[in-house]
């Protein structure tokens, strides 16, 4: 398939996205955010996948946020023409909640704004140790109101979070592990390595278990305690029942490698 915005590539049972406007700092339009919506969607249905990789052309941004001078909902005429141009924007973080395939952001250069809220909903996060993570939007009178569903879901320093939102300072390097916003820190030069051998270690895994249990993470996550363990019981019993979890019981006590079947 082809796209304006974006290349979109699978080897390895691994699915590239890439946002590709390295001249623009990969920011975001209306363009962008419908294509990144259309890949994930292909990479989901595409039964030779088993992870997502998201990252941006070229080594300055991963994501600078919106393009503030390319239209969208900025541009868009009167309150109500200006709301519905910005509904893409949720399109696209409720089709990446509701996949099947884990996905991963290769932070390969700044993520910044509405970036940030793209970056972080991913399941997993690698970021290179010179990449600034941050909410400027700030600066220019706007406030990041949407991508704050997942900033927010992925911060374990509300404290910390909020200051950030409010003055749009930004951080960099080991405070994105401690804040929640990064599983690892690497240099540039671990950047690949470490971004393709998390890559495979999902692809590896069976596709129907990691379905399951990724939905379940976030599912149960807006539940209380006691919906969230009635609820993770049952689909206990449903992972219990698949062709999959025999074969990983039989491959482990038959001390080979298990043939996932996704079922």
């Amino acid at each position: 398939m082809a796209y304006e915005t974006l290349l979109y590539a699978v080897a390895d049972r691994i699915a590239t996205i890439t946002i590709n406007r390295p001249d623009k700092r990969n920011a975001l339009n209306a363009t962008v955010i419908r294509e990144l919506t259309e890949a994930f969607r292909a990479a989901d249905a595409d039964k030779g996948v088993g992870a997502i990789v998201l990252t941006g052309a070229g080594d300055k941004a991963f994501c600078a946020g919106a393009d503030l001078g390319g239209g969208g909902m900025i541009a868009a005429d009167g309150v109500f023409g200006r709301h519905e141009a910005g509904r893409g924007f949720l399109d696209l973080f409720r089709v990446m909640r509701a996949g099947a395939k884990p996905i991963v952001c290769a932070a390969n250069g700044h993520v910044l704004a509405g970036g940030l809220g793209v970056a972080l909903a991913c399941d997993l996060l690698v970021a290179v140790d010179d990449a600034d993570f941050g909410t400027p939007e700030v600066n220019v009178g706007l406030f990041p109101y949407v991508i704050m569903a997942t900033i927010v879901r992925n911060t374990t320093n509300r404290k910390r979070m909020l200051e950030l939102l409010l003055t749009g300072d930004k951080i960099r390097g080991a405070e994105l592990v401690t804040l929640g916003w990064a599983n690892k820190v690497v240099s540039r030069a671990e950047f690949p390595a470490a971004v393709a051998d998390l890559a495979k270690k999902l692809a590896s895994k069976s596709p129907a278990i990691l379905t399951l249990g990724r939905r379940a993470y976030y599912a149960m996550g807006d539940m209380t305690f006691e919906q969230a363990i009635e609820y993770l019981q049952a689909v206990l019993t449903v992972n219990t029942l698949t062709e999959d979890a025999a074969e990983g019981i039989t491959a482990f006590l038959e001390k080979r490698p298990p043939a996932w079947k996704g079922r």
